[in-house]
């Protein structure tokens, strides 16, 4: 699925079926790209576009030396099933520093 990056909007977007949009939005300081909200419209979930948004984060983290914070619940649980990228998730103690 292509996702376009708005770093403008501070988004990753991927269009819909319908004819809207999915993004994930997110806020990027001191070294952490914190992922705050993925939304998908009704209609198009579970199309995998919120794991493809959380993906392309994940993917841009790693080409610019970012660590991840996953402020928003999906993308929390999609670390959880996806082991092998763990290793960009920022630690507490760098979750915090950012703030």
């Amino acid at each position: 699925m292509p996702v376009r990056h708005d770093a403008a909007a501070h988004r990753f977007v991927a269009p819909t079926d319908e004819g809207g949009e999915a993004y994930l939005a997110y806020e990027q300081s001191r070294g952490a790209l914190d992922i705050q909200h993925t939304i998908v419209p009704t209609a198009a979930q579970g199309d995998g576009l919120g794991a493809s948004l959380v993906a392309a984060a994940v993917d841009y983290a790693r080409a610019h030396q970012l660590k991840v914070v996953p402020s928003c619940p999906f993308a929390d649980a999609w670390f959880e099933k996806h082991p092998d990228a763990r290793d960009v998730l920022a630690s507490a103690g760098e979750a915090d520093a950012r703030e």
